[in-house]
């Protein structure tokens, strides 16, 4: 059986970015584990900040589906959209761990640098795609990158990552939320 790669550290995944000529900045917070918890860490950076979702369907293939950190994202009819077979669920920490090489709270698409791509497909919310700046944890919920959004897309095409630009559906209008509820609430960003 091959050896995987090492996972990388958040200091080697910046010095990556670097070398490689993309323009970040990066700003250190107190740990945050929730788009709840993150309202007062997204107030003081610019640009499109992220929810993250893990997901694995029933045929155990996983995906990372990163949406605007304010869009309600509705999981029952998400499946069809991103190519899911059957309900989706909420990929394990302990798979999480295992592929992208971080913690729940820390789910990131800049995670996909430890994932091999036959392993992972990667969804982003056109809502976010349309910004000019996306905001991401470094593989760590201590820190939040800003970049280009078509820079982290480049990124990940480098380390053989597609990035699959999608509509994501919202719960339906009758459902009576505003962008907080259960799908809010307990994501990880």
């Amino acid at each position: 059986m091959a050896t995987s790669k090492p996972m990388m550290t958040p200091q080697q995944l910046l010095a990556a970015l670097d070398q490689r000529g993309y323009a970040t900045t990066t700003t250190e917070h107190e740990p945050v584990f929730t788009v709840a918890e993150s309202q007062h860490v997204k107030a003081r950076i610019p640009g499109g900040h992220t929810k993250n979702l893990f997901l694995k369907d029933k045929k155990s293939r996983i995906f990372l589906v990163t949406a605007e950190s304010e869009s309600p994202v509705d999981l029952k009819r998400l499946h069809p959209v991103i190519g899911g077979s059957g309900r989706l669920s909420f990929g394990s920490a302990e798979l999480l761990g295992e592929l992208l090489g971080v913690e729940p709270g820390s789910v990131t698409p800049l995670a996909l640098v430890n994932a091999p791509p036959e392993k992972i497909s990667f969804v982003l919310d056109r809502r976010l795609a349309d910004q000019e700046i996306i905001n991401a944890h470094p593989l760590v919920n201590t820190m939040t990158t800003s970049m280009r959004v078509a820079d982290l897309i480049a990124f990940l095409a480098e380390q053989g990552h597609e990035t699959r630009i999608l509509d994501l559906p919202v719960p339906p209008a009758e459902s009576g939320h505003s962008g907080s509820g259960q799908n809010d609430a307990a994501i990880p960003s």
